[in-house]
Order: structure tokens, then sequence, then C-alpha cells
């Protein structure tokens, strides 16, 4: 029996280590904390079923402990046998119908919501709406393109959306299975080689506001050595100031402000240009938009999707990328520059505004 102690205190350790990390995270990340139509249904639909499973334990723990005290054997009662139940019909009806109510009342509104979450009719077709906005959204490893078809303009890395309106999403893979997921905003949805994908979100104005204009999305499967790092930033704004980002996107080039930003844009030309677009009317064939669109760069919350947006940020990206991303397409595709080229290549991008 003292052999076995140790074990057990171990166990009791390590189960006492993953209670307290199951309550670690990141309050953006959060689908307990909605913020969009889509979130509050599926919230809705997590509360529901967990008063449920709450009930069902409560009610079985209460029947478990009444049972126990009231028919424990008693001293004197050895030779006594308990009334039998067995083939009590009235018993039987008791735990055959109730959890059947329970479905039923659990599976009615997630037939309805799913119903709802499932019609994209607004999106194309001749229920098309005229004012839907669609965007395209494609990912690689590991960063992520959104196109909006109808604007004529593509951006990669931060997904700008109007709040208060149904944004209709189109995903697809480019390489292997992905899954596009903004925690707080609705649920995640994979992104498939093969085939599209499609499905609708809203993103709260008071919700956006809060949470300062800015939500965040993760790949939800597992594509490769630098999933957990495969993010990216929603910056959603009010109808007006998007339809102003959409105009600015259309007209914007990069700001080449002195000579070492005009020797990055040489090195920019000569080592990145093949792969990489500055202009976000890309008319460029999917395949060959193989790198993310960096049209509005300087505006973007992140480098890489995870690092903060600066120049010591881009420096660091450009001397070693396989070291922030592994497994990430870019690393050995421009060369070998200087640090004196990386700094001008660094002024460069900084001018890659639309703001």
């Amino acid at each position: 029996m003292k052999k076995w102690l140790p074990k057990w205190r171990i166990m009791l350790l390590f189960s006492m280590i993953a209670l307290l990390l199951a309550g670690c995270g990141k309050p953006f990340l959060s689908t307990l904390q909605p913020a969009g139509e889509v979130a509050d249904m599926q919230y809705s639909l997590m509360l529901l079923s967990t008063i449920i499973m709450v009930l069902v334990i409560v009610v079985v723990t209460i029947i478990f402990i009444y049972v126990v005290v009231r028919f424990r054997r008693r001293e004197g009662d050895e030779d006594v046998i308990p009334k039998q139940v067995e083939g009590s019909k009235k018993l039987e009806i008791i735990w055959t119908v109730i959890p059947i109510l329970l479905l039923i009342i659990l599976a009615i509104p997630t037939v309805k919501d799913t119903f709802t979450l499932a019609n994209v009719s607004g999106m194309e077709g001749k229920n098309k709406d005229k004012d839907a906005l669609v965007v395209n959204v494609r990912a690689n490893l590991y960063w992520w393109e959104f196109e909006y078809p109808d604007k004529k303009i593509i951006t990669s890395q931060d997904l700008v959306v109007p709040t208060d309106q149904k944004v209709y999403f189109k995903v697809k893979a480019s390489d292997v299975k992905h899954s596009f997921w903004i925690p707080s905003v609705g649920g995640k949805i994979d992104t498939n080689v093969e085939n599209d994908n499609k499905f609708w979100l809203v993103f709260d104005s008071k919700k956006a506001e809060k949470a300062g204009g800015i939500f965040y999305g993760k790949c939800a499967e597992l594509c490769g050595p630098s999933h957990a790092l495969m993010d990216f930033k929603v910056k959603a704004l009010p109808k007006d100031e998007f339809n102003a980002w959409v105009d600015k996107m259309k007209s914007a080039k990069p700001e080449v402000a002195d000579a070492d930003a005009q020797a990055g844009e040489e090195v920019f030309k000569k080592n990145c240009l093949s792969c990489h677009a500055v202009e976000a009317k890309d008319t460029r064939a999917e395949v060959a938009r193989t790198a993310p669109n960096l049209t509005d760069f300087a505006d973007r919350e992140r480098v890489a999707g995870i690092l903060p947006n600066n120049e010591e940020s881009i420096k660091k990206w450009l001397k070693d990328p396989k070291s922030i991303k592994p497994g990430n397409k870019m690393t050995g595709k421009y060369g070998n520059l200087t640090d004196e080229q990386i700094d001008q290549l660094t002024k460069y991008l900084m001018g890659m505004k639309v703001e």
C-alpha cells in the first residue's frame, strides 16, 4: 500500500496543475465573451447544454445519496430482502421519457440555429444581397490572405470588416488543411484544398468598441511546425470608416520618403517583388500569389502575425524568418541580405501605409 502512495500523490499534483492551467488563457481568445450574433447563438447553446448536464448530474447525485442513506444495510436487517422493483413500468417510463424530453429541449434550438448559420444565400445566386460583403479567405503556410472580390482589393494578415452587418466568408486552403477561427465572434470552420466552405459572421459594434476595434483569429487545425503561430488580427470598423479604408486601399502606394527607402525599394524589386504585391488591386492569378500582399504592411498590428509592428521586429524577421516561424516558405527565397540592405528594406516597408 505504501509503495502506491507516492504515485497517487504525483497524480494528485498533476491533476491540480491541470485544473489551474485550464483557467489560464487570454480573454480575447475566449468563446465565453461573445462579440457578435453568431457567437451569441453558439454561447446560448453552450449554456443550455451545460444547464441540462448539470441538472442531470445534480438529480442523479441526490437520488444516489438518498438511496445510499435510505436503503443502507442496518444492524439486524441482514436477512431482510428489500422490496424488488424489477419490471416496474412506472420507473421504466420515467427514465425513458425524461432523457427524450431533455434531448428534444436541446435539439430544437440546435437544429434551428444550425439551419440559420448555414444559410449563405445572401452571398451569391438569385437571392444575393446587393449590399452583402463577401471576403474570400485563403489559408497558407503560415499566413492568411483576404480578398474582397466586389471591392477589387486584396490584403493579408489583418482582416478589416464593418460592424453590425453580415460579413460572408468563402474559405479555402492553398496547401494543407487549416481552420479559420475568430473565437469571440464565431465558431471555427475548416479551410480545405479541394472545396470552398462558406459561412457568415456579424461583428457587434459595442463589443468592438470595448475591445478597441481589434479581435484575434487563429488557425484551429494542426497544419505544421508553426501552427500555433498562424495568427491574424481583425479590425472591426463602423461602416463609414470601412468604406473609407477600402477607398484608401484602392489608391495606396508605398511612400518612398528618403534615399534609404529608395534603396530599399530597389532591394525589394530585386528580391521580393516576384512573390509579394505592393498594391491592393492585385490582378495576378491565385496560384501566383504565393506570399502576403503588403499594401498596408506598416498599418498592421503585427509583423508575421505575431511580432509587434516596428523596425526591430521587421529586421528580426528579415534576418532569420525560420527562427520566428519554423517551416515557413519565405526562408531562403530572397538570398542573403547585408545588414545595410535589411535596414534599407525596413525603411521601405515602413512606408507601406494607407492610414
